[in-house]
């Protein structure tokens, strides 16, 4: 036994298996050629980003179009900045999106799939095996540097303008034998667990990015920490090990972690293993004062997939968006092709743009309301029902004390082949349907403010004409001729040309009779169609709120 072997011995004792064990318990996957291993790995550190969501729908989109396997990985090595319950969270938002794994970390202490744990906290002895490889054959070495000693070498970096880092002469541990190194451990010393690079910074590496094509970049000469004091790896090792040994294909991440992927590729090649692909996506972005930049978790509720959640906005909707920023061709496929689901679109990562899609959340709202406007009764009745039983009390208190009343209401015009677009999200919905229900009506009457050109004279005029003779068992065309009738007798023109032609003989036009029933009855100047409101509410209660605004 080498010095590098018993150096590895000392530090893990306990640790009998080897790499060969793990290959055989951890083998290739038995997929069709060409399938993807994709994978999503967040750290249990807090919310879902909207761009973290982007980067997963592409992966599960290129394993399902590959018959491949899509899986989560808790990544919870960092553990003072994990935020409890967040891991369970994200992966439950993630299902919510539609963005379902095939095997891996499925929420609270749950977990599918032959190559767990799948939580990085849990798999400590499979990293030390590699790591105890990695000493006896002199590729990692022990560091017993202060933090006070790392801050001085940083001073003296910083003074020569030179890059900050552990690395080449100021890698000073590396210099240790392992004689020297067993030693200072057997005297009881604190240490971590570098990797031994072989890089030169003046060097570069070729490396095929799916979406960038052919770059070069500096090789990686960091002696990068990849065990910790406190016995976790770091996510660089962790990366390594895991994706090896969960035979992960393909790497979807933002292009922030670019900087990151020499020091990947040469710990892949360092352990003569095959590195995955990696994909750097273009970050998301938005125009701040004229100004492009990353899409912020401090500064935008976007940036939060539980924003689009909690305001309401319809799964599909959303996905559907963020589809369009994904290949430049989604939305032309869309429009040949309005009745498939968007799975049957074919992605494609040469037609992705590199400069960094701009999140458009006025295109987010167009197509969630064109989403919701097309929903059949059933559908928009279950589903806004859904949202308001976790978001919103007072909505779901309206529909379960009389959900037949709330289907009417929001099936007005849904079946035409044009339909109402009155929604682009669940929460629009209890502020334009309040005045549907007396209290809330009660209530918001005495606010309302007319305007200036409706005099309440002929406001009065119009409206008790109105309530002596409306029917509303006739269809909607004799419904209408009926007000036009009235709208005659009280002085108002028939149709626009004739007003036109000579305002000073009229009080105004029909469409000014209409608006006052309108805002009399709905307590606004735009509402869904007021024959159809008429009809849900019923001629008792339009009597009622008539005459209760004459009085």
């Amino acid at each position: 036994m080498n010095n590098y072997e018993k150096l590895a011995n000392l530090i893990f004792p306990d640790i009998t298996e080897t790499i060969e064990d793990l290959e055989k318990r951890y083998p290739a996957r038995d997929l069709p050629e060409g399938a993807k291993v994709t994978r999503f790995a967040p750290s249990p550190t807090g919310f879902l980003h909207t761009g973290s969501l982007f980067a997963s729908m592409i992966s599960r989109k290129m394993a399902k179009d590959s018959n491949g396997v899509f899986y989560t990985r808790l990544e919870d090595t960092d553990q003072k900045r994990e935020v409890a319950g967040s891991g369970d969270s994200l992966i439950d938002q993630l299902n919510k999106f539609g963005v379902t794994p095939d095997e891996g970390y499925l929420g609270t202490d749950k977990e599918k799939g032959n190559y767990g744990p799948y939580v990085q906290s849990l798999r400590a002895n499979i990293y030390k095996v590699v790591i105890k490889y990695m000493l006896a054959n002199n590729m990692a070495y022990p560091c017993f540097c202060s933090p006070e000693e790392l801050s001085e070498m940083r001073k003296v970096q910083e003074a020569k303008k030179e890059n900050f880092g552990y690395y080449a002469e100021y890698a000073k541990c590396s210099k240790l034998s392992a004689e020297e190194a067993i030693e200072r451990i057997e005297k009881g010393e604190n240490f971590v667990i570098r990797f031994r690079s072989q890089g030169d910074y003046h060097n570069k590496v070729a490396i095929d990015d799916a979406i960038r094509g052919h770059i070069e970049m500096a090789e990686n000469d960091q002696h990068l920490v990849i065990y910790k004091s406190d016995g976790l790896p770091t996510y660089h090792f962790a990366h390594l090990v895991d994706d090896h040994f969960m035979r992960t294909t393909h790497v979807t991440r933002g292009e922030e972690w670019m900087p990151s992927l020499p020091m990947h590729i040469e710990l892949f090649n360092s352990m003569n293993w095959q590195a995955p692909t990696y994909a750097h996506l273009p970050v998301i972005m938005k125009l701040d004062n004229g100004n492009r930049r990353k899409l912020s978790k401090r500064k935008d509720l976007e940036a939060a997939v539980s924003f689009f959640l909690e305001q309401g906005y319809p799964i599909e909707g959303f996905m559907e968006y963020l589809y369009t920023i994904a290949n430049s061709n989604y939305e032309a496929w869309r429009i040949e092709n309005p009745d498939l689901d968007k799975d049957e679109f074919k992605f494609s990562f040469d037609k992705m743009s590199l400069d960094g899609a701009l999140f458009d959340l006025a295109k987010v709202q167009f197509l969630c309301k064109e989403k919701l406007g097309r929903m059949n009764t059933e559908t928009f009745f279950n589903e806004s029902r859904q949202w308001a039983s976790v978001y919103s009390p007072e909505l779901f208190e309206l529909i379960e004390e009389n959900p037949g009343f709330y289907k009417q209401i929001v099936s007005i015009e849904r079946e035409k082949e044009n339909p109402r677009k009155d929604y682009e999200k669940y929460s629009d919905i209890l502020p334009l349907i309040k005045f549907f229900y007396n209290n809330y009506y009660n209530e918001l009457v005495k606010e309302l403010i007319v305007p200036e050109n409706y005099t309440q004279e002929n406001i009065n005029e119009v409206l008790t004409k109105y309530v002596e003779s409306f029917d509303l068992s006739l269809s909607e065309e004799d419904w209408f001729n009926h007000m036009k009738e009235v709208a005659v007798e009280c002085g108002y023109a028939t149709n626009r040309k004739d007003y036109k032609k000579n305002p000073e003989a009229y009080k105004g036009q029909v469409s000014d009779v209409a608006a006052i029933l309108r805002l009399v009855v709905t307590l606004r100047l735009q509402s869904p169609n007021l024959y159809f409101v008429m009809q849900i509410l019923g001629k008792e209660e339009v009597t009622r709120r008539i005459k209760n605004f004459i009085k």
